[in-house]
C-alpha cells in the first residue's frame, strides 16, 4: 500500500483529488507542522444485510455437548447446600 503524506494546506488545495486517491487504495496521511493528525480513507460501505438462520443445517456438533454433567451438577448442588447453611 502506498502512503501520501501531505500538509494541511495542500489537503485543503486539494481534497477532492486526495479523496480520489484514498478511492484508489492509498493511504493519505494530512501533517500539520509534519505531525500526522488525520487519515483520509474511503467509506467501507453497507455492511451485508445479516439473515438470520443462514448457518441452519451447515454446522454438526456432538451428542456429548448437550446435556448435563452429573459430575458438574453435584459440584452446583453441593455450592447451594453449603450457601444455605
Amino acid at each position: 500500500m502506498t502512503t501520501r503524506i501531505v500538509n494541511t494546506h495542500e489537503a485543503k488545495s486539494r481534497l477532492s483529488e486526495l479523496i480520489r486517491e484514498a478511492e484508489a487504495g492509498v493511504e493519505v496521511i494530512v501533517a500539520r507542522n509534519g505531525q500526522p493528525v488525520a487519515r483520509i480513507v474511503p467509506w467501507p460501505g453497507t455492511p451485508p444485510t445479516r439473515v438470520p438462520g443462514a448457518w441452519a443445517g451447515q454446522v454438526s456438533y456432538g451428542d456429548d455437548l448437550v446435556g448435563s454433567d452429573d459430575e458438574v451438577m453435584a459440584m452446583f448442588d453441593g455450592a447451594t447446600e453449603a450457601a444455605a447453611t
